[in-house]
């Protein structure tokens, strides 16, 4: 089969894409053949050494993929060969393992282009049990946007967030992937909500996403915008920034609400006034992975309608240098696909 193969961490050109052995399911497994992968900018960060340094190489990234079943291993019951499925974006290799919650707390967990070969490639090896049935009538393309983005959206979101109906969100970089599908997630939920994003055409997509107040911060001070627009401050801040960015979000929150620190694209180190955090009995809380409830969760959205993919454009598989730079530079609004059968 054909893949997108890295040797080495490095700049978008250690990409090799190069004919690899095309996996024999084991007992329980399932061979996918990838209609399209996903890209997130997680597999960016990878890709330049800055999340596992201890990473083995030749590697195959990518965690997310639409396909349809190729070849079962044994013992494996409940799909059939043609079948379109989503493989799950983490789960723990361990069998003994599988029915830890969060899934993210289990020793062996790890996601498809980290810890086990991942989606730039024609086929990928995945255990049945972290397996979905894909019935959302979407396109390939479509689907592959989802995995990630949609289930971590809904941890973030839903779980750790505890947003509910009638709440105020604010959800940081919402021209993005990760933010896009979080805004979707908080409508789903009854909320309303306000996005940041950067420039015209981010604000436009944070609106297409659903956002009720889109606040370009390249000309405007989202703490005033939001505090005026929630009467006070939000009562749930989704932060995707991290860096000096993490303190404007306490600041936009409002008095015992919450911060969830999802990503960390402006910096990994944070400063900020302590007082206004324990004066206003303020909560910040960590979002990281997902459980496959969560993707079920959003896939049955998906179904109802209430959660869309934002599809920016697809690129063949052999193009996965050019699809990372294009992430790296914030180029892409929404998500970027890769095709793995295209010439």
């Amino acid at each position: 089969m054909k893949a997108a193969v890295i040797y080495e961490f490095g700049n978008f050109d250690v990409f090799k894409y190069e004919e690899v052995s095309t996996p024999d399911p084991r007992p329980g497994y399932v061979l996918v053949k990838i209609l399209a992968a996903g890209i997130n900018r997680f597999d960016h960060y990878i890709r330049e050494g800055s999340v596992a340094p201890e990473l083995a190489f030749p590697h195959i990234l990518g965690a997310d993929a639409a396909g349809e079943v190729a070849k079962l291993g044994a013992d494996v019951a409940g799909f059939e060969v043609g079948q379109r499925v989503i493989p799950v974006p983490g789960f723990p290799t361990d069998e003994d393992e599988y029915e830890i919650r969060p899934a993210g707390t289990a020793p062996s967990f790890t996601l498809p282009g980290l810890g086990v070969p991942g989606t730039y490639a024609q086929y990928i090896e995945v255990p049945a049990h972290w397996l979905v049935d894909d019935d959302t009538g979407l396109s390939p393309e479509e689907a592959a946007t989802l995995p990630m983005a949609l289930a971590t959206a809904t941890r973030s979101v839903k779980i750790i967030g505890e947003v509910k109906a009638g709440d105020k969100v604010l959800v940081h970089s919402g021209s993005g992937g990760a933010g896009s599908m979080q805004i979707q997630v908080a409508k789903a939920l009854g909320a309303e909500v306000a996005s940041t994003a950067r420039g015209d055409n981010g604000v436009r997509v944070a609106r297409k996403a659903g956002a009720d107040l889109a606040i370009n911060t390249s000309n405007e001070d989202f703490v005033e915008r939001v505090q005026a627009w929630s009467g006070g401050g939000a009562d749930v801040v989704i932060d995707n920034l991290g860096g000096d960015q993490l303190a404007k979000s306490i600041d936009a929150a409002r008095a015992l609400g919450v911060i969830v620190a999802f990503g960390f694209s402006a910096g990994t180190e944070a400063t900020f006034d302590v007082r206004n955090f324990f004066f206003g009995q303020k909560t910040l809380r960590g979002s990281m992975a997902s459980d496959i409830e969560d993707l079920k969760w959003g896939l049955e959205q998906v179904k109802a309608g209430r959660i869309k993919p934002i599809l920016d454009r697809t690129l063949p598989l052999r193009e996965a240098a050019q699809a990372h730079k294009l992430i790296a530079n914030n180029q892409i609004k929404g998500n970027l696909v890769l095709l793995p059968w295209a010439a």
